[in-house]
């Protein structure tokens, strides 16, 4: 049986499972499941039960993944397990837990065990590990896909509902595409990487391997923030999950750029795939996806494989012999190149990632396969770096052009080989990804990971309000990242969604300190759709928050584009005379876009 995070979750709370059970079934069914190359380390499980069992002190309502068992990829550090990033002789054992991993803890968490790994991180395929080769739950001829192989394999056969990989090159994504399961990739410097083996630190990421993204995104909201244990954390504004969006706008490459190296089942997927977007009312539109491979082809064949050198430096001295022999062939590469090399590269990458941010001048984000082919674990044994590069084709460019990923599935193909689609974007757009994966994916109607469990449900974000919360729509100065949206979240306010009104209203820029719009009512001929976000407080949160709003705004009813009323900020036709329009930039986020810009 595999199970969601949010279905174990809402069983706990409702008391029809305990943690305690959900940790002891998690191990017997890796027990069950009898495949030693999944867990290079397990905990004790009466530990980890009482852990479990600690949790009903606590306040479950609180806690984002109450009880859910968790598989660590063994290249991050999880306190009182070896962190041996496969390979023995490096192992170590760490007194803390890696920032993710405490963070996910402090969310109610259990951690279970140190997944396996192409070793140190390098590689597509998850076949070189001293630890073996785990079985590709999908179809047993078939890599599992790596560096995060353990991880991928871990939730796709339901042994966990959640794991935790590494992304550098695609390491978070070709393997959930492998085991029909969802790879999210955050935003670099969303999520902390203190704790964790680098394998290229400028490029390195913590991944999520779930069912659903609804999951991905509980989990990511747990792990995300700045920390000063890592000098590459960024303060990035994580927004909500929000509805599919409106006049969504993919890029997919001009015609004859695609490369599938002769797999007409991939390609016909990937095309299948994109008439399901457009079904779901997303615009196609072409984009020149040749800058891209050229970043790519940067990754290896330029200065950041110095990175993976510089983690094993030491031991390829003193100990070659205990390194895969394909990844020392791969990091010793990084010891020939010189200064005049990197910055020749770095050069070039500035003037890519230049032209990568032209291409998402009119797109929302890019739709690509996750990866262009398959491979069996023979093929790739008899010829290990020239079928791995291949995987890497769509993935090798995200992490240095500074772009999100979201890899979620997209068929069974005939020949029973799962393959999946990813969805990128810049940098900070994570949850925007979610909103368009999620309804894609539910429209799949494919079974979860290699189990025969049913796509549950889409969680309607609209009607997502508890019994003692009420929404407010905020159109100005409260919105996600900008000057007052603190107030909100201090109340303990929530983001629901991002949506817009009916076209019966007119924005005006007032004349206050800080700057704010003020919403006017009109009739709807002669009025316009305004985007706006809709926010949850608790009741007591909600009359402090209305107490304090300052004339001329006050609260109203907003009647949405879906013809919903929703408590919001008005203001009457009095408080905008002499008030600056700016109701065709349809919003208050791109007049003040603009108005930075000019």
């Amino acid at each position: 049986m595999t199970e969601t995070v949010a279905a174990i979750v809402a069983a706990h709370r409702a008391g029809q499972l305990s943690p305690a059970q959900t940790v002891a079934r998690s191990f017997q069914r890796i027990r069950d499941h009898n495949d030693p190359a999944i867990f290079i380390s397990l905990r004790d499980e009466a530990d980890a039960v009482a852990e479990a069992e600690a949790l009903i002190a606590k306040d479950a309502a609180l806690l984002p993944l109450y009880g859910i068992p968790v598989a660590v990829k063994d290249n991050i550090d999880v306190a009182g397990l070896p962190t041996t990033a496969a390979c023995p002789a490096y192992a170590y054992m760490p007194s803390l837990d890696a920032t993710s991993v405490a963070r996910l803890r402090a969310a109610g968490a259990i951690m279970i065990g140190k997944t396996n790994l192409d070793q140190f991180a390098t590689g597509l395929v998850g076949v070189r590990s001293p630890y073996g080769i785990p079985n590709n739950p999908m179809r047993g001829d078939l890599i599992p896909g790596g560096s995060s192989s353990g991880s991928a394999v871990a939730v796709s056969a339901g042994l966990v509902p959640l794991a935790l990989g590494t992304d550098t090159a695609g390491s978070g994504r070709v393997p959930a595409m492998l085991n029909n399961i969802v790879g999210l990739k955050p935003s670099l410097g969303l999520v902390s990487t203190a704790g964790v083996v680098p394998a290229c630190r400028t490029l390195d990421c913590v991944s999520v391997f779930s069912l659903t993204v609804d999951d991905a995104m509980t989990v990511l909201r747990a792990m995300a923030g700045p920390d000063g244990a890592d000098p590459f954390s960024r303060n990035r504004e994580l927004a909500g999950v929000s509805a599919f969006p409106a006049n969504l706008r993919l890029g997919v490459p001009r015609d004859g750029q695609l490369i599938f190296f002769g797999d007409k089942a991939s390609e016909a997927a990937y095309g299948a795939a994109l008439k399901r977007w457009t079904a779901l009312g997303a615009t196609l539109v072409g984009f020149d996806l040749e800058p891209f491979y050229e970043t790519a082809r940067l990754l290896y064949d330029g200065p950041w494989v110095a990175e993976r050198y510089l983690v094993i430096r030491n031991l390829l001295a003193s100990s070659p012999d205990a390194i895969h022999p394909v990844t020392r062939e791969i990091a010793a590469g990084g010891a020939r190149l010189t200064a005049a090399d990197t910055f020749a590269a770095l050069y070039r990458l500035q003037a890519l990632r230049r032209i990568a941010e032209r291409a998402f001048a009119n797109i929302d984000a890019l739709v690509l396969p996750t990866a262009p082919t398959v491979y069996s674990t023979a093929q790739v044994l008899a010829n290990p770096i020239e079928l791995n590069s291949r995987l890497g084709t769509y993935t090798n460019f995200v992490n240095l052009l500074d772009l999100c990923g979201l890899a979620v599935p997209a068929a069974i193909r005939p020949d029973d080989i799962p393959f999946g689609i990813t969805l990128l974007a810049p940098a900070g757009q994570d949850a925007r990804l979610a909103s368009i994966g999620r309804v894609f994916q539910a429209d799949t109607k494919l079974t979860l990971g290699a189990g025969c469990v049913p796509q549950p449900q889409l969680a309607d974000l609209s009607a997502s309000l508890s019994e003692d919360e009420i929404a407010i729509a905020v159109v100005g100065a409260h919105l996600s990242g900008m000057a007052l949206n603190g107030e909100l979240k201090t109340l303990g306010g929530r983001l629901l969604e991002a949506t817009a009104t009916a076209p019966d209203y007119r924005l005006y820029a007032l004349d206050t300190t800080p700057p704010k719009p003020g919403m006017l009512r009109v009739a709807a001929a002669t009025g316009a759709s305004i985007e706006l976000e809709i926010w949850a407080l608790a009741a007591a949160s909600f009359g402090k928050f209305v107490a304090a709003i300052p004339p001329p705004l006050s609260i109203g009813t907003v009647r949405l584009a879906d013809g919903r009323g929703v408590k919001g900020f008005i203001v009457e036709a009095a408080d905008v005379d002499g008030a600056r329009e700016i109701s065709a930039f349809g919003g208050w986020r791109a007049f003040v876009a603009e108005a930075a810009a000019g």
